[in-house]
């Protein structure tokens, strides 16, 4: 199962020095099984807010290597529908974590997140988190 990694990972293991990040070495061994998806509002997020443009061209450069995966119309219609479930519960959330989720359910990935509001989504949405060991 391939794994769609949330930018909460990404910005934790490119912020840190690669010993200091608990997600380090998994992100790692997953970049090299081939097991990572990305979706182009994640890969916007975290090329957002680089004013170094060297630094910028060379984490645009390593996030190439992942291909998007394609968002359509019913994609972004699933979402919706995935933040209305969860606020009709009282469950607030970002307009791309529902999106995150929406693609994770359509393809069949897991979810690598720091960001606890994903434990949240689980109890109320059909998406799976993949467990950090």
């Amino acid at each position: 199962m391939s794994i769609l990694v949330d930018t909460s990972v990404w910005s934790e293991v490119l912020r840190k020095k690669k010993d200091n990040s608990r997600f380090s070495n998994l992100l790692n061994q997953l970049i090299l099984d081939g097991l990572i998806s990305i979706i182009g509002p994640i890969r916007q997020e975290l090329l957002s807010g680089i004013p170094d443009r060297k630094k910028y061209d060379l984490l645009k450069e390593k996030l190439s290597y992942f291909p998007d995966i394609r968002i359509e119309t019913e994609d972004y219609e699933q979402a919706a529908t995935f933040f209305n479930t969860c606020r009709s519960k009282g469950v607030q959330g970002s307009h791309i974590d529902f999106l995150i989720c929406a693609m994770a359910c359509k393809h069949n990935l897991q979810i690598l997140t720091s960001d606890k509001d994903f434990d949240q989504y689980s109890r109320l949405l059909p998406i799976e988190l993949y467990e950090v060991g």
